[in-house]
């Protein structure tokens, strides 16, 4: 059983731990809207010249080469973008984990969010292209912090309620998902150029509202931590920890000694591919079978994102009051499976709604299962590094797949994409047959 707080702390520390991800998701997903407009913006200011201009020449030759001249620059350059950021979080999502398996969990969360604090301010003020791209990178090497908040809920918890609590975890990720781009587009609409003129030789630019308002998330979070949040982790747990460095994450994953951690993390990999993979897609195939229009897209989008919240805030605790971690996993595979395919091959918008609602309900069901079950198999002394691992393999999946993802869809359609996130789900459903259920007591 894990070193606990007292039952009242540890109520308190759950909904801490609740309210940090969800604002640090706000903050994270405020740029996702943004991606053309940004392009567009640093082009009419910049041209072709500098960082943006060779990128910019190297992705056109790329989507040149693979027959797509339309589409596909704009889509690259935000796969681009993300990957860059994804890339920084695989990298140091290890690193705060195990750094606060030996510091503890609040000074870590106190440092990796004032970090990501600085990340924003200095997109406020990123008047050129190597400024946002360095914000991005800062944001990226700080955002390893969700690592260090998924450990404070192994700290809180007793193994019985660790998966349970986990889709408190997922609920937190979706609800700021679902908030943090419809903030960015409404807050993309405020023009702070027109209100304060005088700023702009510092930098100022049309999207420093939606910069400011992630900062003013982030010192938000700060100071809500600050006030709130109690150390979790025990001086005893602390002093057996291991000094944390920066490594591989593959490689650490490789020589993880528990061959079922090492399972579970590619399971997790696996569908995470397929799942950024649809997420990467999606809107484009709304718009290019059934016309949807950005409002369209949004709506579907939202619906994905309440599903989601639904199943892992509600459905998925009850579940696992009834069914073993390793048996939700499965079934939350196969129904993902089952729902891009229906997307895939969607013939009508009533089709793509029931894919879309069977993709969430089985993500739902995944992400806790196999975040518990990570912890679970993992010692206590080690879950900051643990899940970093796992933090970090999903980074990787948003790192790699969101180019792949748009060029496939470009070069070879919908349904090649679709069947290929559902082929990924099967593999990892076949791989997740022999993992061992996790002894409770």
């Amino acid at each position: 059983m894990s070193t606990s707080a007292p039952s009242s702390p540890r109520r308190l520390s759950l909904g801490v731990i609740f309210l940090t991800l969800y604002i640090d998701l706000i903050g994270f997903s405020i740029i996702f809207p943004l991606g053309p407009d940004l392009l567009r913006h640093y082009l009419a200011a910049e041209g072709h010249s500098g960082i943006l201009g060779f990128l910019l020449q190297g992705l056109t030759s790329a989507a040149a080469a693979l027959g797509n001249e339309r589409h596909l620059p704009e889509v690259l350059f935000g796969g681009v973008i993300s990957s860059l950021f994804s890339i920084l979080q695989f990298v140091f999502a290890p690193f705060w984990g195990g750094l606060s398996d030996k510091r503890g969990r609040r000074p870590i969360l106190l440092l990796t969010v004032a970090g990501t604090a600085a990340s924003y301010l200095l997109w406020v003020f990123s008047g050129s292209f190597w400024l946002f791209l360095v914000a991005r990178l800062i944001a990226g090497a700080f955002g390893g912090n969700l690592s260090v908040a998924t450990a404070a809920v192994a700290d809180v918890t007793t193994r019985a309620e660790r998966s349970r609590a986990m889709g408190l975890v997922g609920a937190a990720f979706g609800l700021g998902l679902v908030t943090g781009p419809l903030l960015g587009a409404v807050a993309v609409q405020i023009d702070l150029t027109e209100w304060f003129p005088s700023l702009v030789p510092w930098g100022l630019n049309p999207f420093s509202a939606p910069a400011l308002l992630a900062f003013a998330m982030s010192v938000v979070n700060l100071i809500w931590i600050a006030a709130r949040f109690r150390e979790p982790l025990s001086d005893a747990a602390r002093s057996e920890a291991r000094e944390p460095r920066l490594r591989n994450p593959v490689r650490a994953l490789l020589e993880q000694r528990r061959p079922e951690v090492r399972r579970i993390n590619i399971v997790s990999f696996l569908y995470s591919v397929a799942f950024v993979s649809m997420e990467t897609s999606l809107v484009f195939l709304a718009a290019e079978r059934f016309r949807f229009s950005p409002h369209d897209n949004g709506l579907l989008m939202g619906f994905l994102g309440v599903c989601s919240i639904l199943t892992q805030g509600v459905l998925v605790r009850k579940l696992l009051l009834r069914l073993r971690e390793t048996r939700v996993l499965l079934l939350g595979l196969a129904t993902s499976a089952t729902g891009l395919v229906t997307i895939g091959f969607s013939p009508t918008p009533v089709f793509l709604y029931i894919g879309v609602g069977l993709l969430a309900l089985g993500g739902g069901l995944i992400n806790p299962a196999s975040s518990g079950l990570i912890s679970l198999y993992a010692d206590e002394q080690e879950q900051g590094r643990v899940l970093g691992i796992f933090r970090s393999l999903g980074s990787l999946a948003r790192a790699i797949t969101p180019l792949c993802a748009g060029a496939i869809f470009w070069t070879l359609g919908a349904e090649t994409i679709f069947s290929a996130g559902a082929a990924l789900a099967v593999v990892a459903a076949w791989l997740a047959l022999r993992l061992p259920q996790p002894r409770i007591g």
